[in-house]
Formats: structure tokens, C-alpha cells, sequence
């Protein structure tokens, strides 16, 4: 039967009056109340990518590096090998001689030669540090002397430690490097690269399959017909979809048709992690998702029209187990609820946080001293001080690659002044973390139990940054308001007592886990077979060809090596590394003997070990900020059985109550 447009008018008409309104219009919260505890918004299975194709993608475990980066002590200029104590006293009305050992140490060349009194060995830039060396002088400083015996004339002094760049200074074997939920950007993939892994695992991405609706649209390209519109919802929400994370997985346009439609939405729903649609959700004669979603699966529509402006035709729904979107058509309409709704979702199913503010503004807790004339700009940690934000300098140098990792941000102190003042404002430009600072700033002395720890704190949605600037750095910082807690395990000598000596009024002390500290040395080396700890060090005191390797000034450690020399000065003293890493990695290199470090770093190094004592790893903070919920968590946390599992394995253990 041939119908006249008369008809057809009245066909279409009778239809729109017989349209279904909103199921029903709720606010706001209620609809996001709906839609958070009906579908979960949490990190999607891990999968795992090679490092080239892990840019963008959201570590789905905690990394650990492998190996020390650097992997041996090495020169960070162009220059010469030397004894530090030779150097004592240059300058250049009496420059030191000093003879030139027969090798030069290029990078990648293994030093074969000892650098004994009087002498030093040319080395490049990224060089080997050598046996007997503990600094180096720039080639800049030093006269060539040609002759039998080249030797070179220096005229000036290196103090110990010297442009060295020391084993695991900038990650030490076993430190976790980068937490789960990082996003790996192209420093992230620098310190992947650095410790030599080559696949990693990563949250899956969303797929999220992005549909237009209606008889109106065409794709952008296409000849533009009288009362057609181009297709920009598509375009816009498969872009942001992209943006915050998921894979876009075009549908195209399908026109307003029920068949066609429930047909196109049954493919997308087989194939996608998430599903949305843009039009067909009003009240009008030809929107017919909100029907059809109701046969696809269970539960079906949450949320049938929402009081917002623009917005208010949003749609949401749960077919089976794959969310499903229909937003508004106007574009203003749809991009409101889509960063609103859809947004959040897509961010969480791929493990990424929350979008915020990029600038954030904060203050220095010291003055920071900058050269004229040159622009600088200073990477920074952000913490939370008595008087707002504080950006903390990183100071670790060019050369490492965990400056970015732990930065928050940068920024820059203009050509112009020779430094900024304590106190002063800074604005901190965000580099890929959320703006949010962590819940709890730690700083003060490395330990693998206190990686674990932040794990732990991670799983309880506390947020932790770590820095490690040594025990009496840490408390330095503490003191100064720059961090919530201190990690330290300082010796007082005259009470033999640790970390409690050393709290000032208002501290108060939380006893973490003790670590067995003890003298580590070459397997199967005799000289230290079948003899406690300070015997034999004793007996390598009076040994002339015996090297040891000491801990920096500040350490913990520091006290306890000082304590069994009882004032010597023997070869290597002046070596002085930062990490209990960098103390075995000398010793397995045989750039030395013996050095003091914990149990478990000599176990990774398959290195011998005397034990000396039990040493204390607490945790200072301020006695007035207990009951803050984060640092209240992180003291409960200390008395969790699972927590002191995973110290047992590292072979920590917790204090008797």
C-alpha cells in the first residue's frame, strides 16, 4: 500500500507522541553514585609490551633494578686517576708529579693496573675507576711531562671522592626504581633501558569502541548535503578517549535505525572494554538506544537523563560486564558528560590517575644558589610544609637518571639572579604526575624493607615519596619541616645506642626493623677465614696491600666502620660511596678488600660475610603530627603481620614489643 506524505506526516507524528520521556532524572551525585557501584572503576589485567613499545603505558607491578647504575665506580670528567692523599698540597707554585701508569682507560676498558703512591692512570670520561684510586683531576689541571717516565704536573688538590660517579649511586641493585601505576614517559623508559630490561608489565589498555548516531551526519570528507551535519562527536570523544589513555576503536556512523543499530552495538559490545555512542538518547522519534540497551544484557540502564545543563539527556547503562555511554548530540552536551563520566573511568581502567592542574605554586625551604647569566632550571620533589607546598631540589647531577623519576616538576631561576632565597615562591611545572603532592614525604637513608613498605602503603591508598639523603640528612630535613618522616640508623659511640641520642624536643621515635650489619668481603679470601669481624679487620689493618672501602660522613654505617678502626687511616679509606650497594659492588670488582654493608646486599653480590652487629632502621617524625592520617597509617602499618613477612624475607626483622 503506497502511503501519501500526508500520511507518512501523521505516521511519524502519532510515533513522536507515543516516544518514551526520561525513565527518570536524578542529580548529579546520584547518577555518579549509580555508576561507580555498578561498574568498577579499577586498573584493567596486566599484559606485558617490549621496552619500545611501552611509551605512554602504565606499569601495572613495582620495577626493581637488576644491576647497580652505574654498574662501577667511574670518572665523570676526562682526566687522571688518582690517589687523593698525592694530590695534598698543589698548587701552582709547587705542583705534585705524579708518573703515569701504561694504560689508558677508555670506556669500556677493564683497568688491569693498580694506581700505587706517586703514580696515576689517564682515564675518559665514564671510565673504570681503577684499584688504589679514590679521585680524579681534569685533564685542564694537569701539565703533560714527556720523557722515559710521562708523568703529568698537577697543580692543584683533589679532595677524596672527586669527579667519581660511585657504583649504584644512581639505582643500586634491588631498589625499586619506578612503583606500579607510574606512566612511562621517555625518562621512565631511560631508567628501563639503564638497567637493562627489555619487556616490562603494563596495565591493558581500554578498548573503547565510539559510535555516532543519526540520519543527519556525514564523515568529515565527504560532499555536505542539505540538512546534513559533519560527524565531530566521533572525532572528538575517539581523540580524547586516546588522551586519557584507552584505544579508540572507530564504529562509524550508524543511521537511526533500530535493526542497524542493535546490530552495531552488539559487535562493539564483543569487541570493547567500554562502549559510546553520541545521539539517539533524547526523546525524540528516532532515538532508540536507551530501547534497545535494554535488551542487550543485564543490568541495563543506571541513569536515563541526569539534571545537568548541558547534559541533561545522558544515558548510562551496563550490558553484561562491558560499560556502555550514550551521550548527548550536541557536541558542548557530550563533551561536558564525557569528561565528567567517561573520563574518570577510562583514566582508571588504565591505571592512570586523575587529571589535575599542571602549575602548581610553592617555596623553598633553603637558599639555592645559581650561576649567573644562565638560565637553570632545577628539577624538585614536592612535599607539604608548615606554610604550604615545598619544592625540594633534587641535587643528584646530570648523570642520573633518577632525577626525573623523582621530580614532581621543575623550575626555573632566571639568568639573571645568582640564586633564589629560602622562602622564596616558585612556580613548579608539572612533568606527568598527578598535581597532588604524595600523602607522606620520607627522607633519609635507603633500605629494600622501606620499598616494601611504600608498597604496602600504596595497597592502603596512602601515596609515599622516598629520597635518599642519608640518615643525618634525613633528619636534618625533618627538623626543618621538609619531610613527615626520617629513616635512619645513626650509632651514638658514647651510648651505643641508636637514633634515640640523636632526637631533638618535639620527636618522637618508630621502631621499624633491624638489619644485621657486618664486614663483606671476596668469597674464599683467607684472610678472613675463621675470624669474627673485628679480628680480622684487625688483621687487614696490618696488611699493606689490603684496601677497604668506607661509607660517607653522615651514613649510619659511618659510625659503626670508624668504631673498628679505632683511628686508623689504612688504604682506601677515603673511598667514600653513599650505599651499601656501592660498598659490595667495590669489593666484588676487587676495587677493594673489605667494607662494612648489610647482609642482604652481600647475599645479592655473592659476597662473604662476618657479621658485626644488629643494627636499628627507625623512623623519626614530629610527636604533634601523630594522629594525621597518613603518618597514623604508616605507624600502624608497622605492626602488620604482612608487612613483617615481607621483612623476613629480606632478612629483617622486627623488634621483640
Amino acid at each position: 500500500m503506497t502511503v501519501s506524505p500526508a500520511d507518512d506526516f501523521s505516521i511519524r507524528l502519532a510515533a513522536a507522541s507515543r516516544q518514551e520521556q526520561f525513565l527518570a532524572v536524578v542529580s548529579r551525585d546520584e547518577a555518579m553514585a549509580r555508576w561507580r557501584e555498578a561498574v568498577p572503576h579499577t586498573a584493567l589485567p596486566p599484559e606485558t609490551v617490549p621496552l619500545a613499545e611501552a611509551l605512554g603505558r602504565v606499569l601495572a607491578d613495582d620495577i626493581a633494578s637488576p644491576i647497580d647504575v652505574p654498574p662501577f665506580d667511574r670518572a665523570l670528567v676526562d682526566g687522571f686517576a688518582v690517589r687523593a692523599a698525592d694530590t695534598e698540597g698543589a698548587s701552582e707554585a709547587a705542583p705534585r708529579r705524579l708518573v703515569l701508569n701504561r694504560e689508558i682507560l677508555a670506556c669500556g676498558v677493564a683497568p688491569t693496573l693498580t694506581v700505587g703512591p706517586g703514580t696515576a692512570t689517564p682515564i675518559a670520561t665514564g671510565g673504570v675507576l681503577p684499584r688504589g684510586a679514590d679521585a680524579v683531576v681534569m685533564v685542564e689541571a694537569t701539565e703533560f711531562e714527556d720523557g722515559p717516565a710521562p708523568a703529568i704536573a698537577l697543580a692543584q688538590a683533589a679532595g677524596p671522592g672527586r669527579f667519581v660517579g660511585y657504583a649504584g649511586a644512581d639505582m643500586a641493585r634491588g631498589e625499586t626504581v619506578l612503583r606500579r601505576g607510574t606512566l612511562a614517559t621517555a625518562r621512565e623508559i631511560g631508567m628501563l633501558a639503564a638497567c637493562g630490561l627489555a619487556a616490562l608489565p603494563v596495565v591493558r589498555r581500554p578498548r573503547v569502541a565510539v559510535l555516532s548516531t543519526g540520519d543527519e551526519l556525514v564523515a568529515p570528507g565527504s560532499p555536505l548535503a542539505q540538512g546534513r551535519l559533519y560527524d565531530s562527536n566521533g572525532a572528538i570523544v575517539a581523540a580524547s578517549v586516546t588522551e586519557n589513555g584507552g584505544v579508540a576503536v572507530p564504529g562509524g556512523i550508524v543511521p537511526d535505525d533500530e535493526a542497524a543499530l542493535e546490530d552495531a552495538l552488539a559487535r562493539a559490545l564483543a569487541a570493547a572494554d567500554l562502549v559510546i555512542l553520541s545521539g539517539g538518547t533524547s526523546k525524540g522519534a528516532g532515538d532508540v538506544s536507551h530501547r534497545i540497551l535494554s535488551r542487550l544484557g543485564e543490568p541495563g540502564i543506571l541513569v536515563h537523563g541526569v539534571a545537568l545543563k548541558p547534559g541533561k539527556p545522558l544515558c548510562l547503562a551496563l550490558a553484561g560486564t562491558v560499560p556502555v555511554v550514550v551521550l548527548p548530540g550536541f557536541p558542548t552536551s557530550a563533551m561536558f558528560t564525557f569528561h565528567e563520566f567517561v573520563v574518570p573511568l577510562i583514566r582508571a581502567l588504565a591505571g592512570l590517575p586523575a587529571r589535575e592542574e599542571e602549575i602548581v605554586a610553592a617555596q623553598l625551604p633553603q637558599r639555592l644558589p645559581s650561576e649567573l647569566g644562565r638560565t637553570e632550571y632545577v628539577m624538585a620533589a614536592l612535599s607539604r610544609g608548615t606554610g604550604g607546598l615545598v619544592a625540594l631540589p633534587l641535587a643528584k647531577g646530570s648523570g642520573a637518571v633518577t632525577a626525573f623519576s623523582q621530580a614532581d616538576g621543575f623550575f626555573a631561576v632566571p639568568a639573571n639572579r645568582p640564586g633564589l632565597e629560602a622562602g622564596e615562591a616558585v612556580s613548579v611545572s608539572r612533568i606527568g604526575r598527578a598535581a597532588r603532592p604524595p600523602d607522606l614525604m620520607i627522607v633519609g637513608s635507603h633500605c629494600l624493607g622501606l620499598d616494601r613498605l611504600v608498597g604496602h602503603l600504596l595497597a592502603r591508598d596512602v601515596t609515599a615519596r622516598t629520597l635518599w639523603v642519608g640518615s643525618a640528612g634525613g633528619l636534618g630535613a625533618l627538623r626543618r619541616g621538609e619531610c613527615d618522616l626520617a629513616a635512619m640508623h645513626l650509632l651514638d659511640p658514647e651510648t651505643g645506642r641508636y637514633n634515640a641520642p640523636y632526637l631533638t624536643a618535639g620527636l618522637a621515635l618508630a621502631p621499624g626493623w633491624r638489619r644485621l650489619q657486618g664486614v663483606v668481603f671476596r668469597a674464599g679470601d683467607p684472610r678472613f677465614s675463621d675470624a669474627p669481624a673485628e679480628e680480622a679487620v684487625t688483621r687487614l689493618l696490618a696488611d699493606d696491600e689490603a684496601v677497604m672501602v668506607n661509607r660517607n660522613t653522615g651514613a649510619g654505617t659511618r659510625a659503626l666502620v670508624e668504631g673498628l678502626l679505632n683511628g686508623a687511616r689504612p688504604a682506601g679509606y677515603w673511598n667514600q660511596p653513599r650505599s651499601h650497594n656501592a660498598v659490595a659492588a667495590a669489593v666484588a670488582q676487587g676495587r677493594a678488600d673489605w667494607g662494612v654493608a648489610i647482609a642482604p646486599v652481600a647475599e645479592a653480590y655473592g659476597l662473604g660475610f662476618l657479621p658485626l652487629t644488629e643494627e636499628h632502621y627507625d623512623f623519626a617524625y614530629r610527636e604533634e603530627r601523630r594522629d594525621e592520617p597518613a603518618l597514623a597509617a604508616f605507624l600502624a602499618l608497622l605492626d602488620d603481620p604482612a608487612l613483617a613477612a615481607d621483612l623476613a624475607g629480606l632478612g629483617f626483622t622486627r623488634p621483640e614489643a
